[in-house]
């Protein structure tokens, strides 16, 4: 995946953690697309796993990451649906992007 792909995935989505996403990219912010190469998981693998850690989070008084809770409803409701993962580094965030199988769109974001 090459940067103006992910820049443009990113654009589909309006959320303020894709939005800010693609701008940490667009400043040159570091990315990495975590399961190239790989089938991804579906949508419903992740939901469980960060639907749990959301969930335990709001239960153990920890702040959950900007974009989590949208980003839960945003995976559920994209069912079992090939996701693929990626990473955004920047020197302030770090963002967690959930792209459709094609690697077109943002399924989700938080970070």
């Amino acid at each position: 995946m090459i940067r103006s792909d992910l820049e443009s995935a990113l654009a589909r989505d309006d959320s303020p953690s894709a939005q800010s996403a693609r701008l940490a990219l667009r400043a040159g912010a570091d990315f990495e697309l975590l399961s190239e190469g790989r089938q991804g998981a579906s949508a419903q693998q992740l939901w469980d796993i960060w639907a749990f850690r959301h969930q335990t989070m709001l239960e153990t008084g920890v702040s959950p990451r900007p974009g989590l809770a949208e980003a839960v409803g945003k995976l559920q409701a994209a069912g079992t649906s090939l996701v693929q993962l990626a990473t955004i580094t920047s020197p302030q965030r770090r963002f967690v992007v959930f792209l459709a199988e094609d690697l077109t769109r943002c399924i989700a974001c938080m970070g």
